[in-house]
């Protein structure tokens, strides 16, 4: 039979010792006696038991004493100090110097029987809340923040970097990049993943509302504030705070910003209380920030406090690479959610989604599997499957440079425009048919169904 956990108990008077020893045996306990303060340290350096039932009082090294240098080997450890009646002063000592609890002498076997059994509850509580920690992290990995291109492996180099500090970040990049993916796993690589990740989103709120949001209010602060509120500044204590869209924040605000940076202190709306809260600000921006400085209409000093480690989510024409992945973790995720039987994407739906412009980004790919998945009735999502027709058709840009990437490109376009008539194509080309196959052939061409 499985023990309950081990104890560790250490008395001088030999009857205590075998009297607790047989009572926890009993209750099925792996126990362990020692008649000195100096053999139970030797027990406990050789063996971690769970829990130590210590007397205070013993020829030599004392409980107290025990008690320090048990907690020098292991500062979690749970130690119950066992005391006469007269010395309860020195017993809350000890609970000051990290003892779980003590119980007086004569013992009272169901008393302590309790304290074991509160003192194994809350070594069970601890190890699920390792565990539960530990599953955290596998949970919430952003496994939706996919990509092997270069420009990727860039950005999670840049994660992996700046993670760990609490320097303030701010992510560039075109609407539908996945900058609130980024800022999610800079938080969670981050010291600071245990405590809430809380979004703002700038740009979809009124001044006086995004005020509100931000700082919170006091009740009677403004009409319908019947409560009290905390601000997300408050919420993201010990945190982070992503705002999102911040180049679209009034010039107000921007001013209670800076302080608010600066300081890390803010009141709420209609309140005089200084709140103070300690957060890590990753903001986020699809604007010419530079250029709304030189305007004036962004403030240049705040800029400046918020631009201080920069990562730039390129659009998804510019990683064409990046599709196919995406893709299909996209259609895992919807055939899942919808029970469907669909379990690959032909090779030609691939090539002409690599080649589309995607003004969207990854949100316009997303819904563009969704809504292929939801039509699809074969086992393979096709061309005809997804939203997009040649007319909104346009060759993705591309970092390769290449002769052959920019044959590859070229020739695509060419037969695009030419709604594929290989003859003619082949005449503006001025190679003939065969050549021009051959070169469908060696790009892997498909022509849209």
């Amino acid at each position: 039979m499985t023990h309950r956990g081990s104890i560790l108990i250490v008395d001088d008077e030999e009857i205590v010792r075998e009297s607790l020893l047989h009572w926890f045996e009993e209750d099925n306990y792996d126990v362990v006696s020692a008649e000195t303060a100096e053999l139970a340290l030797k027990k406990y350096q050789e063996r971690k038991f769970d829990l130590i039932l210590a007397d205070m009082k013993m020829p030599g090294m004392s409980g107290l004493e025990l008690l320090s240098k048990i907690k020098e080997i292991n500062d979690g450890a749970l130690v119950i100090i066992i005391t006469a009646f007269a010395s309860v002063p020195t017993a809350i000592q000890a609970l000051k110097d990290g003892a779980f609890d003590y119980i007086t002498k004569p013992v009272d076997p169901d008393e302590l029987s309790h304290l074991v059994e509160k003192a194994f509850h809350q070594i069970k509580l601890k190890t699920e809340n390792s565990q539960l920690k530990s599953s955290y992290d596998e949970m919430i990995r952003p496994d939706n923040l996919v990509g092997e291109s270069a420009h990727m492996k860039k950005v999670f180099s840049l994660i992996q970097t700046v993670a760990p500090t609490n320097t303030t970040v701010m992510i560039r990049g075109e609407s539908g990049t996945g900058k609130e993916l980024v800022a999610r796993a800079i938080h969670i690589n981050s010291t600071r993943k245990y405590f809430p990740i809380v979004t703002v989103n700038c740009g979809a709120l009124a001044e006086s509302i995004l005020e509100s949001e931000l700082f919170g209010h006091e009740k009677g602060a403004f009409t319908g504030a019947h409560y009290r509120r905390k601000g997300k500044f408050e919420m993201a204590d010990s945190g982070t705070i992503f705002l999102d869209e911040i180049g679209n924040v009034s010039p107000k605000t921007q001013s209670e910003l800076l302080r608010v940076v600066d300081t890390k202190q803010f009141t709420r709306l209609g309140g005089n209380d200084v709140i103070k809260s300690d957060f890590r600000i990753i903001t986020a921006t699809n604007e010419n920030l530079e250029e709304r400085v030189k305007e004036g209409v962004f403030r240049e000093d705040l800029y400046y406090r918020l631009n201080v480690f920069t990562i730039f989510l390129p659009p998804l024409r510019e990683r064409p690479d990046d599709i196919p992945s995406l893709a299909f973790y996209f259609l895992k995720k919807f055939t899942n959610a919808m029970n469907k039987k669909i379990h690959e994407i032909s090779p030609e739906a691939i090539a002409f989604m690599q080649n589309y412009s995607w003004p969207g980004n990854i949100r316009e790919l997303e819904n563009a599997i969704e809504r292929a998945v939801v039509i699809c009735k074969e086992s393979s999502v096709n061309i005809k499957d997804l939203p997009i027709s040649q007319n909104q058709f346009s060759v993705a840009s591309t970092d390769d440079k290449s002769l052959a990437a920019l044959e590859r490109r070229y020739i695509a376009a060419m037969l695009i425009e030419n709604n594929w008539n290989i003859s003619k194509c082949a005449e503006l080309l001025a190679i003939d048919r065969v050549t021009l196959y051959n070169k469908i052939n060696k790009y892997n061409l498909r022509k849209p169904e």
